[in-house]
């Protein structure tokens, strides 16, 4: 095995099953699972991966929610020397089929809500050759294997040499183009950030209890949550559907220690009625993915006592850059400082660093950058520097004490819930509709999600349109929370002298 100054994750969660095989690793439902038994359970995935014929470099796809066979085939894959391709459950059929078609997956394992389509795509992708069905129920049959009984068959595990620059995950993220891209990040990216977010007041220990109900698919959850808990040995309770509710029930009824949220939770947390205080063993909440309304912090710390702590970071980062934690005091409205390890800088146009105070964009180095895009060099020189820095398209300031504001999206970004929505991956689904004559996307503020996505079309002539035939068109196409919220027909759309969409004047339209 090969030799690297970080321990290699997949090593990670060995390290710990040796140190502590005793203790919880995961809790979901009313079960548990010990670290000893997680590993064991790891290792038969990496057999059973590489019995289907998986070897290093191959790319394992996950389409499942926050369950134990999601973090089994996460681990499993790495251990067999594979790049995990992390789905969002959501995504429709032809969204699963650019992501599986562009990453070359050889395997997919999925949940059985979405095997009909999974099995439909392996008949038409040349690379996927396996679908595995996780969870459901036993007694439906399904046409293709199931992840727990190839789990079952005890399949020997091949060790094999790992490097740290060998690609580790392939997180696609929606692109600017119209089409999601895969970040490339090696198996050091996501060592390094591990090992930078467990700074400050976000030190995990072995002690500590992990709330993880944001989606394991995103990278904040997979790296931040799941990865450094794994690094130290924390117990995580896993929670597949965010319910106000019921969440706060796990986190009573579990003690939870450490919460990772995105302001809609945290907004809804705070639009329940609850019963005593819930969140009395909670010693850190933390807040990312999204801006953090200043209103939000301050209720959530009269209700319960507790600071939310909000960083700032991005999956090509993988993916915290900065944290309040890692900041001698959490101060509202700011993302905090950067993490160790981390450059920042702010710069104008020409990438010339901004004077003190001024706003620039924002600029990231460090041992976590990842190493651009699948298959897309255009983009990927378009986002790193020749000399390693990562263009975020986030506009910043920094206060006279270094914590950094963020101010603006260079980008036309909208942020739902905390996941990204880029307005041109919309239009190129709502231009597919035979009455759009032409089509703009913009986010609009929405109190419980943050933001939402507004489209303004316009009709072909003589056709009739409706806003209930967009968003039903949409819905066919796109994951549910990249779909319109609302639509406003119009007989056309604002542009500029050289004929682009003015979005500014629809954001202040809508």
């Amino acid at each position: 095995m090969g030799t690297t100054e970080l321990p290699d994750i997949a090593a990670r969660l060995r390290e710990t099953a040796t140190a502590a095989p005793g203790r919880t690793a995961l809790r979901w439902q009313d079960k548990s699972l010990t670290y000893g038994e997680l590993d064991a359970r790891v290792d038969a995935a990496a057999g059973a991966l590489q019995h289907l014929g998986v070897v290093p470099g191959d790319r394992v796809a996950v389409v499942l929610g926050n369950v134990p066979a999601f973090v089994e085939a996460h681990f499993g894959a790495l251990r067999a020397g594979a790049t995990v391709v992390p789905l969002n459950t959501g995504l429709t059929s032809d969204e699963l089929a650019h992501a599986l078609g562009d990453s070359g997956a050889k395997v997919v394992v999925g949940m059985a809500a979405v095997a009909d389509v999974l099995l439909e795509l392996r008949d038409r992708l040349p690379d996927l050759e396996h679908v595995l069905v996780a969870g459901g129920d036993a007694a439906v049959e399904i046409a293709a294997p199931r992840w727990r009984d190839l789990l079952d068959e005890g399949r020997p595990l091949t060790e094999v040499e790992r490097h740290p620059d060998d690609l580790a995950a392939l997180v696609y993220t929606s692109g600017t183009t119209g089409r999601p891209r895969g970040a490339m990040l090696t198996r050091a990216n996501l060592a390094a950030n591990q090992d930078q977010s467990l700074a400050g007041r976000f030190r995990i220990e072995a002690s500590d209890t992990v709330l993880l109900v944001l989606p394991l698919f995103h990278i904040y959850a997979l790296n931040v949550g799941l990865g450094t808990s794994v690094r130290v040995g924390a117990t995580m309770v896993l929670v597949e559907r965010f319910d106000p509710v019921g969440s706060l029930d796990e986190i009573a009824r579990n003690d939870v220690t450490i919460v990772l949220g995105a302001p809609p939770m945290y907004v809804a947390w705070l639009n329940v009625p609850v019963d005593g205080d819930p969140m009395a063993s909670v010693r850190l909440a933390v807040s990312g993915a999204a801006p953090l309304p200043r209103p939000v912090l301050d209720r959530f710390a009269d209700r319960f006592g507790i600071t939310i702590e909000e960083g700032y970071g991005l999956t090509e980062a993988a993916p915290s850059v900065t944290s309040n934690s890692t900041a001698p005091a959490p101060r509202a409205g700011t993302v905090g400082m950067p993490l160790p390890g981390i450059e920042l800088r702010l710069v104008d146009e020409s990438g010339n660093d901004v004077d003190d105070g001024d706003p620039g964009e924002v600029w990231v180095r460090g041992p976590n950058v990842f190493q651009g895009y699948w298959n897309d060099p255009e983009a990927t020189a378009a986002a790193l520097t020749e000399d390693g820095w990562l263009r975020t398209g986030d506009v910043g300031v920094f206060d006279d004490d270094g914590y950094l504001r963020l101010v603006d999206r260079k980008q036309d970004l909208i942020i739902v819930s905390g996941f990204n929505v880029y307005p041109r991956e919309v239009e190129r689904v709502l231009y597919q509709h035979d009455a759009v004559a032409e089509c703009a996307v913009v986010g609009v503020p929405h109190p419980y999600t943050g933001e939402a996505v507004k489209a303004f079309v316009v009709p072909r002539e003589g056709a009739e349109i409706s806003e209930d035939d967009i968003v039903a068109f949409s819905r066919t196409l796109l994951a549910r929370y990249k779909c319109p919220e609302t639509v406003e027909v119009v007989d056309d759309l604002p542009h500029t002298a050289t004929g682009k969409v003015r979005r500014a004047a629809l954001r202040h339209r809508g």
